[in-house]
């Protein structure tokens, strides 16, 4: 999933945006000892605004690789080369989520990347948020674990939303928090991935650990019902 040519670009993005996003978002990162050094490991949190997935790559050690819309990197043009080149230089695999089988194809990548000993990242709403509040956790982030046993890392990103209000446009400058919860092992229920119910109590023992990483009300109800209503 990272051959050494993407690892590279990888540091060099790192070297070039990491001093850029400390100097414009103020990053501070509180936890970043829990990640594991190595090993398949599951980043878990919060989804506020599209800088989420541009910030949580640039503030951990190892590469963290997750699932993006193809769009990003089926530009054309100058434009189109360059956000695939950085996209896919950060971790992002893109995957067509809109299709009728985007959910297992999203599903298939994260646990290929977790047998690989790699780091996936997800956000189990789903979608972002549409106001802020932290909404009901999609059941995948379970059956990757316990399909897995790859430990579960929750995180938190505070005050992306007040830097990219609705998620377009340019960010402006402002302080960003991303802090990192103690790894969660959901062993006790090895083989037991098709059960809706452990899969489901699984999720919100998760979400529960991000509503409290991140201190947002919780709403017991997916994202994308309550942008639909």
């Amino acid at each position: 999933m990272a051959p050494e040519g993407q690892l590279s670009r990888f540091a060099l993005i790192k070297a070039v945006f990491g001093p850029v996003m400390r100097l414009m978002f103020r990053t501070r990162v509180e936890g970043a000892e829990h990640i594991p050094g190595d090993g398949p490991v599951i980043l878990a949190g919060n989804h506020l605004t599209f800088i989420d997935s541009l910030i949580l790559p640039l503030v951990c050690e190892r590469q963290v690789f997750f699932i993006g819309k193809d769009e990003y990197v089926t530009g054309k043009g100058v434009k189109g080369r360059l956000m695939a080149w950085f996209f896919t230089g950060v971790g992002m695999v893109p995957v067509d989520r809109d299709g009728a089988n985007g959910g297992v194809a999203a599903l298939m990548t994260g646990r290929r990347i977790l047998e690989d000993g790699r780091i996936f990242g997800i956000y189990p709403e789903g979608t972002r948020s549409p106001d802020g509040r932290l909404y009901r956790g999609r059941t995948g982030i379970a059956r990757l674990t316990l399909m897995t046993g790859a430990p579960v890392v929750p995180f938190a990103m505070i005050g992306t939303d007040k830097l990219q209000p609705g998620g377009a446009g340019l960010p402006r400058p402002g302080r960003v928090t991303v802090r990192f919860g103690t790894p969660m092992e959901f062993s006790r229920y090895e083989g037991m991935d098709r059960d809706r119910y452990v899969l489901r109590a699984v999720t919100d023992s998760v979400m529960a650990e991000v509503m409290r990483l991140s201190g947002q009300e919780y709403v017991d109800m997916y994202a994308t019902k309550a942008k639909a209503a």
